[in-house]
């Protein structure tokens, strides 16, 4: 990957796009097949040619977003060379970077996990702990090298990655912060949670 901080178009096919459109704007529950179908410019047995039903569109979505959420991370982990440090702020920059990026993406992700069948479920649970293990890993890294004093990682990992996921529900790109602003503030935060010299 070229650019960990750079997400430009998301990859989805437009039935998932659009899919993607209508939970945003109306929820898991309150869309239909035939909206999906409309808003993508498609019959609705065409939208059933791709996809067997809304459960499996809605698993789709999710899982497409993870998994461009959980390659960036890695990226962001693996450019920090052999520094905790930045591993640990390449880490929490790439999260915040992503729920300003894909703020429907991670809202769907979020908020759809009651609507999620059961396998579903499971798939996005594991998917999400594989990111709070890469913020978890940071953090001991970063305890082992003497570089960080935090003595609940677990923990920790976990506040910081919900700190992120709350950017994509308050972020927006015309409001008083640019993106480079949340990012700072949020590693600030992140810093200071994991007791890094100097962190306020």
């Amino acid at each position: 990957m070229d650019n960990w901080r750079e997400f430009g178009p998301d990859g989805l096919s437009p039935p998932l796009r659009a899919a993607l459109e209508v939970f945003a704007r109306h929820g898991y529950h309150g869309a239909s097949i035939r909206m999906i179908a409309e808003t993508a410019g498609l019959s609705v047995p065409g939208l059933y040619h791709h996809y067997k039903s809304k459960q499996a569109i809605l698993a789709a979505v999710v899982d497409a977003a993870m998994a461009e959420m959980l390659a960036h991370t890695a990226a962001a982990a693996e450019d920090a060379g052999h520094s905790p440090t930045t591993r640990f702020s390449n880490v929490v920059e790439c999260l915040a970077r992503f729920h300003m990026a894909r703020r429907d993406h991670a809202f769907v992700a979020s908020t759809e996990m009651r609507s999620m069948d059961a396998d579903v479920r499971a798939h996005h649970v594991a998917q999400r702990d594989l990111q709070q293990a890469m913020i978890e890993q940071a953090i001991r890294a970063g305890v082992d090298a003497g570089e960080f004093t935090c003595e609940h990682p677990e923990d920790t990992a976990r506040a910081i990655a919900s700190l992120c996921v709350s950017i994509a529900s308050w972020y927006r790109p015309d409001g008083p912060l640019s993106a480079d602003d949340v990012v700072a503030r949020h590693l600030e935060f992140a810093l200071a949670m994991v007791g890094a010299p100097g962190a306020r």
